[in-house]
């Protein structure tokens, strides 16, 4: 039996993927767009952007610095669509903007680090623990676990005392730091599987997996890799976001009228992994 699908993009065309560092710096995107480069399918095309934004918070670690950032995410997110980007991962795990950037997306599937890990480890294991840099995080990425339905299968959050822009400068101390509260979660909490909580925490998961005997969630490999696929799907089976009801868009007569979304999208610095 054949069956037969509307697509955007034909499906002989490379499925295109871009990961957003939500910040105006460039630091991170070499390493990501690295790692990416490593874990990507042959023919998927992946792109690494930060923002055009001076001046810019190096982290999100603040409620405050985060809410800078959503114009940017959203500006970013319809630009996604008119480029025809498949997928798009919004690189931080509070995942900012999320609702608001899929909502203007198009076509274009919008992918978050603290979603995808979760729905990730919920295959994996009933109870998980997330390894956060500092105590501060820890009320905002409650709120996130409830919202994505996952607190009952929470066994702990356990932070580390290191800040975003801590965590790639000793890698040793680090990936240390990060084994100690992961056996801690699985000794004292009862935690199944790990997830750490911070897509700069990258690198460090396969040690930790196997020092501390259980699967251990690295959210940027679980977003980009959900993200992937995702479009493979959409390219497949015509799986791409619904447009109707809650997910409906602003009219683009509306957004011609208000003389929204007419400059060019907040993109600094582009890499192709």
């Amino acid at each position: 039996m054949q069956t037969t699908t509307q697509t955007s993009r034909p499906q002989d065309v490379p499925v295109c993927i871009r990961w957003l560092n939500p910040i105006g710096h460039p630091t991170f995107d070499a390493p990501i767009a690295e790692l990416l480069h490593g874990i990507k399918q042959p023919s998927t095309q992946v792109e690494v952007v930060s923002f055009a934004m001076s001046p810019s918070p190096t982290h999100l670690e603040y409620r405050a610095y985060e809410a800078l950032t959503c114009e940017h995410i959203v500006r970013i997110a319809r630009d996604s669509a008119q480029e025809q980007v498949d997928a798009l991962v919004l690189g931080c795990f509070y995942d900012p903007a999320l609702a608001d950037a899929r909502e203007i997306s198009g076509d274009t599937l919008v992918i978050a680090p603290c979603q995808a890990s979760l729905q990730v480890v919920a295959s994996l294991a009933n109870r998980f623990s997330i390894i956060v840099g500092r105590s501060k995080w820890m009320e905002q990425m409650h709120e996130r676990v409830r919202a994505y339905g996952a607190q009952h299968q929470l066994a702990s959050m356990r932070p580390l005392g290191m800040g975003v822009d801590e965590f790639q400068q000793d890698h040793a101390l680090t990936r240390r730091k990060i084994i100690e509260q992961a056996r801690l979660a699985v000794e004292k909490d009862g935690a199944e599987a790990i997830i750490l909580g911070c897509t700069i925490e990258f690198g460090f998961f396969e040690q930790v997996q196997e020092e501390v005997g259980v699967p251990v969630i690295d959210p940027v490999v679980a977003a980009f890799k959900m993200a992937e696929a995702m479009a493979g799907m959409k390219r497949r089976f015509g799986w791409r976001p619904s447009r109707v009801g809650s997910c409906e868009p602003p009219p683009e007569a509306e957004l011609k009228a208000f003389g929204l979304f007419q400059a060019a999208a907040p993109i600094g610095n582009r890499i192709k992994a």
